[in-house]
């Protein structure tokens, strides 16, 4: 899972505001159910302390309709300035909260944004093919656009008695397709590259299709999965459709896990470019080493270990040490501040540009409920496939 949409809270000073609510509308009345809801809460941060004005741009967004069916939540974070992060959740909370801290409080927004991808939809015929982009809950669309070719001849003919001509018209026909495949192939290459979306669905014409996924470059074709009933033009049975593509993305997020936890584990196994343990995910997020965050399912729910837990931080994302003395030993002696371990740990990852995967029950060996598969290791990385250090013995013990 990817964790760029929580990036604009680095470097923000505190304090914070955090808004976990159930936004879901149910009915005709929803808006005020919704709007209930934020009443009672803000009635609750206006105790707190927390400034009006950005209590009122909380609540001009947390009103407003979000466009997304069904039950889904929503998380909101501001500091003084105002709302830096909003984002609608494929899965209410199971109570609205908010608070006001030091520190925003995000790990159950990054426990239902495990279940959320950022992708593309690509709905092709002949002539272009529509995009659709999501706003990276895949729940709203954020964006569309069409892309044309230019290419105009673009039905064959039934055969006539000259031969000859039909033939050359269909031929003229299939190489207009062809084209204009290639105009939309030219036009995704180069959003994949700049947008770097997760997984790119395409459907559509059944000819189109195939020849879009020919001319796409290798970048490109390596995330597209088709997706069968959809179309540019009316007719399509949209439920059905909308079903397959989220049975499509979510056989996209299991193998997406599960390609994580199994690298994991086999780099734990040979006691290479992967670690366990608090203290050596530490360790290794210092050196910006950190591909991917991993973390048991339990550490991600409130009151877990991990929030009660504290580390050392400095001004600076990859600061972070088990101590004080260990901050200092790296050469933070100024703005070092104690900070829950489970934001602490997410600031370093974010610094990284490091994902998160969150493992479930009996997957993956993961001391103290955290591991990290690395980027690169080398000869002073921890190791786990023998206890070399005298606190192993105990920590080994300690497995979620």
């Amino acid at each position: 899972m990817e964790l760029h949409w929580l990036k604009p809270l680095l470097g923000r000073p505190a304090p914070f505001i955090t808004v976990h609510l159930d936004a879901t509308r149910a009915d005709a009345s929803g808006d005020e159910e919704v709007a209930g809801r934020w009443r009672s809460l803000r009635r609750e941060l206006e105790r707190s302390g927390a400034q009006q004005g950005v209590l009122d741009e909380i609540e001009q967004r947390v009103t407003r309709p979000t466009g997304v069916a069904g039950p889904h939540g929503r998380v909101v974070v501001a500091d003084a300035g105002g709302v830096v992060v909003d984002r609608v959740l494929k899965e209410p909370p199971a109570q609205s909260t908010a608070e006001l801290g030091d520190v925003p409080n995000l790990m159950p927004a990054v426990r239902v944004s495990d279940q959320a991808t950022r992708f593309l939809l690509v709905e092709i015929d002949r002539q272009g093919a529509d995009f659709t982009w999501s706003d990276g809950s895949g729940l709203r669309d954020a964006e569309k656009e069409t892309v044309e070719g230019d290419h105009d001849v673009l039905r064959k003919v039934k055969e006539t008695g000259d031969g000859w001509r039909s033939r050359r018209v269909q031929m003229r026909a299939e190489d207009s397709w062809e084209r204009n495949a290639e105009t939309v192939a030219a036009d995704l290459d180069r959003q994949v590259i700049a947008r770097k979306p997760e997984v790119v669905l395409v459907t559509g014409d059944v000819r189109a299709v195939p020849l879009l996924c020919h001319a796409v470059g290798a970048r490109t074709k390596d995330l597209i999965v088709e997706v069968p009933g959809g179309s540019r033009a009316d007719g399509v049975n949209q439920e059905v459709f909308h079903q397959r593509v989220v049975e499509a993305l979510e056989a996209f997020r299991q193998r997406r896990r599960e390609g994580v936890l199994e690298a994991y584990r086999g780099e734990l196994g040979r006691g290479a470019a992967a670690v366990t343990s608090v203290d050596d995910v530490v360790t290794v997020l210092q050196r910006g080493q950190v591909r991917e965050l991993v973390l048991h399912e339990d550490v991600t729910l409130p009151g877990s270990p991990l929030a009660d837990r504290r580390l050392w931080v400095g001004p600076e994302p990859l600061q972070i040490a088990s101590s004080e003395a260990d901050l200092a030993g790296i050469g933070v002696t100024e703005g070092a501040r104690q900070m829950p371990a489970d934001v602490a740990l997410l600031r370093a990852a974010l610094g990284q540009d490091a994902g998160l995967t969150i493992a479930p029950d009996g997957q993956v060996e993961v001391v103290d409920g955290i591991g990290a598969l690395l980027r690169w290791n080398d000869g002073s990385t921890p190791s786990e496939a023998l206890p070399t250090q005298s606190a192993d013995q105990g920590r080994l013990h300690d497995v979620v």
